[in-house]
């Protein structure tokens, strides 16, 4: 546990209420034995019956004025401690940096600016930073849909050879709608397919940019995962990454990691790095990547605003994000860069259903070992938790994964976001 000599008492209070939300709790009550506000109207029962948790309710569907309420209530009420104010979902990263100035009266903010946000995180901008520095990405048609109420309004051609990946080039424009069938990634076959998905999203009312890409080839052990923090003097403090060995695949959810293994990647971090100081980010960030099995490239795909929704993996491979992200914003002290270099398995499914999609014989016997070896763990599953009931529902949310697998992705395939 981290002393703070001389500080109050620190309060972490986290917008959202999944499983990436609890990684924050925990990180935070592992280094400064804190316990958390959770923030959020429907928060999951590990957190409503967390020892490490509170909950304040959200109304449903609440507005930027009804959570801005909420959290200067939370404000208000204490006072006398240190307010961290997190997230791990971009429609929050992109609430805090609407409303930073109000926000910072009371909260420490490790999110970057709105016009960063703007300038870096939105998946069309991203490419463009990207190729100022060098750095590859997927081959990019970029969309707009901001006039498609008229009569007249056509898709532009796509020059890219099918099959393509399609997705929302901003992910809180994406959220704001909602229609039968919607994915978070769209795997695209065919040009009629496409033209399809342009009749579906100009019905549901979705106003912003989409964007078509090549298909990198390749299963979900090509991806990899790099999270960052930089400080407010700009210094990047803390670098980490996975290799991802498995993602979710329900259509929602498509793209999330589910198991990864620690690992560090010099090139990914030096490429990250560069990046970010070529938005003059500052703040948590986390990477998406695939290395391309045609020609090893390292294509990154975008930044998230924020720290990522299995960020524990950080902390468990033994480097706490939120230990120099506190020391920069609450102290006011700058730290030594921290690398994470140590190998653990994170995984939220079981053992023997991740063992069935690992076709590399190789990686299924490095991540035997470290099961054999007691270094696979789950953030759920945090000793000082007693509720009987929150047990009970984590370990049959964690067999429900064989189902849930079943029905969306029941074998491997040499497809992943």
């Amino acid at each position: 546990m981290v002393e703070r000599k001389g500080s109050r008492p620190l309060l972490p209070v986290v917008l959202g209420g999944d499983i990436g939300v609890y990684g924050i709790g925990r990180s935070f009550h592992e280094a400064f034995g804190s316990r958390a506000l959770c923030v959020s109207a429907e928060p999951i029962d590990a957190i409503t019956r967390s020892t490490i948790f509170d909950v304040e309710r959200l109304p449903d569907h609440a507005n930027d004025a009804e959570v801005l309420a909420v959290l200067r209530g939370i404000a208000a009420a204490h006072r006398d401690q240190d307010l961290v104010l997190m997230a791990n979902h971009d429609t929050h990263s992109v609430f805090v940096a609407r409303h930073r100035d109000q926000l910072a009266e009371s909260y420490a903010l490790p999110f970057p600016t709105l016009s960063t946000i703007e300038h870096v995180t939105d998946k069309a901008h991203f490419a463009e930073v990207c190729e100022s520095v060098g750095v590859p990405t997927p081959r990019t048609v970029v969309v707009d849909l901001a006039g498609a109420d008229a009569s007249t309004w056509q898709a532009p051609a796509i020059d890219i050879p099918f099959p393509v990946v399609a997705k929302a080039s901003r992910g809180d424009a994406y959220d704001a709608v909602d229609f039968e069938g919607k994915r978070k990634i769209w795997f695209i076959e065919t040009p009629e397919e496409l033209a399809h998905l342009w009749v579906v999203l100009r019905e549901a009312g979705f106003r912003d940019t989409f964007l078509v890409q090549e298909l990198i080839p390749g299963d979900n052990t090509q991806m990899r995962s790099v999270t960052a923090y930089v400080d407010s003097h700009g210094t990047m403090t803390l670098i980490g990454s996975a290799r991802v060995l498995l993602e979710d695949h329900a259509p929602t959810m498509i793209g999330n990691p589910v198991a990864m293994i620690t690992e560090p990647f010099d090139q990914l971090w030096m490429d990250a790095r560069r990046i970010l100081e070529a938005a003059d980010y500052h703040g948590f960030a986390n990477f998406d990547v695939k290395i391309d099995p045609r020609d090893g490239r390292a294509v990154f795909f975008e930044v998230n605003p924020r720290i990522g929704r299995n960020n524990w993996y950080m902390t468990e491979a033994g480097a706490n994000p939120m230990v120099p992200m506190v020391a920069d914003l609450v102290n006011h002290e700058q730290v030594e860069p921290v690398e994470v270099r140590e190998e653990v398995l994170y995984s939220l499914v079981p053992d023997r259903l991740l063992l069935h999609y690992l076709r590399d014989a190789d990686l299924r016997a490095r991540v035997s070992g470290l099961i054999s070896q007691r270094r696979r763990h789950d953030p759920l599953d945090y000793p000082v938790e007693t509720d009987r009931r929150r047990g009970l529902v984590v370990g049959l949310q964690r067999l429900n994964q064989y189902r849930k697998f079943r029905r969306y992705y029941p074998e491997a395939t040499d497809r992943s976001y």
